[in-house]
């Protein structure tokens, strides 16, 4: 039955791409003004590069064009064999930081702007705040290792420092990963709790959570103008 449906109803013999089905698939006539680029991994870790149409939500006529691998020679040569009065119907693309995705859409949709996704930037700033934490813990480890050994000199048993919920400082900071991660208003009443006492024994933790919200309240700008304002300020801050 399966074997009848496949090559029989479904005309999957005489598909025009499944010659190069594992390579890669295309779609011109799915191409509309709003493109974003990405890269999936669908099965094992295997990579490839997806080019859909944002007006098809994931839903059906949305794959502009599937490309195994993330190389930009592969990328180039399926986008080439779009047409390129189809090519110059995209206004904007949405990509990731890769240098090689910023520029092969440059090349091969040139009437185009190209916008960051918006994912990357968060997760950049997320992943420094994050840094931050595991080397304050790390710091906390390291003197907990000091005060044993100190202690083991003189023979005298080492009491961890107990905070007012019971969790030592190394135990604070590992437990508090997905709580700076989320927003404030997202926090259980119990998360609330660690999060007030994590920040009050670590200020600078605090102030580098409270920038990088700084910078994820940004996207909820209406105003294009009023957000390129706000972002130049929040860069000029990020330095100082």
């Amino acid at each position: 039955m399966q074997r009848h449906c496949k090559k029989k109803i479904t005309g999957f013999k005489d598909w025009e791409q499944l010659n190069h089905d594992g390579d890669y698939l295309i779609y011109p006539e799915n191409i509309r003004k709003n493109l974003s680029i990405d890269e999936f991994s669908l099965s094992k870790g295997e990579l490839y590069t997806f080019v859909t149409n944002k007006r098809g939500r994931g839903k059906k006529n949305t794959i502009v064009a599937v490309i195994k691998g993330t190389k930009s020679k592969d990328i180039i040569d399926v986008l080439h064999k779009i047409p390129l009065e189809k090519r110059k119907l995209v206004q904007e693309v949405t990509l990731d930081m890769v240098n090689n995705m910023q520029l092969t859409a440059r090349m091969y949709f040139p009437e185009s702007n190209l916008v960051t996704d918006r994912f990357y930037i968060v997760k950049l700033v997320m992943e420094a705040l994050q840094y931050q934490r595991i080397k304050l813990r790390w710091e906390a480890i390291e003197k907990e290792n000091l005060a044993t050994k100190h202690a083991k000199e003189f023979a005298i048993k080492y009491i961890s420092i107990i905070l007012e919920n019971d969790d030592t400082p190394k135990q604070l900071l590992a437990r508090n990963r997905y709580i700076i991660a989320k927003k404030q208003n997202q926090w259980t009443t119990n998360q609330n709790i660690r999060a007030e006492l994590l920040f009050k024994n670590y200020p600078l933790l605090h102030q580098a959570y409270k920038h990088a919200l700084e910078l994820r309240n940004i996207y909820e700008q209406t105003s294009k103008e009023i957000a390129k304002e706000q972002i130049i300020k929040w860069i000029e801050k990020t330095k100082h």
